[in-house]
């Protein structure tokens, strides 16, 4: 269920606003997605005119476009093993981002999984010193209240559903749209886009999924974002935790 929205112009600008925030020698989350996508050229271009950066790819679509872009790549353990480097900014899109509410910090929590990446997504956007995430003005919203990505083992689709609807939302098994059968992920899941309409308290219903047995993992993102750059007609608006 990937989303539609903005101009890839708007994207261009903010994927490319927040790869300049990419210091020599910094590993680099690398998200996924189309506005991703324009962070990971845009590295590639610095890195080819001298930027000592390595990427950490959050899917296999990132991964062959870092290595299109000319981005060297280390995998997840590599990077935050014990010997490992570390991932110092994670650069990542978003389905929709709570932006501004009320006296709430500026950045608020995000939904992700419209490319069924979220739970590797999770994985390096939450071990980053920084996660910055990129958007056009259509995935700003000052209540969340898109459908919520979950990633859910193959047996526990039955169970996961039901916890699902008890929580107050209505499971949909994501479909694959150029073959029949589901979607499967990079990790060999199933996707459910789980509706809970106006999502007042994403830290609960976050919880609330996170410990319900079958789920791998889900699409709220919840106190992880640093900064967002969103692209616009004339620029980039920058806004911060």
């Amino acid at each position: 269920m990937k989303t539609s929205g903005g101009s890839d112009a708007m994207k261009r600008r903010a994927g490319e606003s927040a790869a300049e925030a990419v210091s020599d020698g910094d590993v680099v989350g690398l998200g996924t997605g189309s506005t991703a996508a324009h962070a990971i050229r845009r590295i590639g271009d610095r890195v080819d005119a001298g930027l000592d950066a390595r990427g950490v790819p959050t899917s296999f679509a990132s991964r062959e476009l870092a290595r299109d872009a000319g981005v060297p790549c280390l995998d997840l353990p590599e990077a935050v093993g014990p010997d490992g480097p570390g991932i110092d900014v994670a650069i990542d899109g978003a389905d929709q981002v709570a932006v501004g509410r009320g006296d709430g910090p500026a950045v608020g929590p995000l939904i992700k999984g419209g490319g069924a990446a979220h739970a590797r997504e999770k994985l390096v956007d939450a071990a980053a010193d920084r996660f910055l995430v990129v958007a056009d003005p259509s995935k700003e919203t000052p209540v969340l209240d898109r459908s919520v990505p979950v990633e859910v083992l193959p047996a526990g689709r039955s169970a996961v559903a039901e916890a699902v609807r008890a929580a107050g939302g209505e499971p949909t098994l994501r479909r694959a749209e150029r073959k029949d059968g589901p979607v499967v992920t990079d990790n060999g899941n199933l996707v459910f886009d789980a509706s809970f309409g106006a999502i007042d308290d994403p830290s609960a219903l976050a919880t609330t999924l996170s410990t319900t047995p079958g789920v791998v993992e889900h699409g709220l993102f919840v106190g992880l974002a640093d900064e967002v750059h969103v692209g616009t007609e004339s620029g980039v608006r920058v806004a911060r935790r």
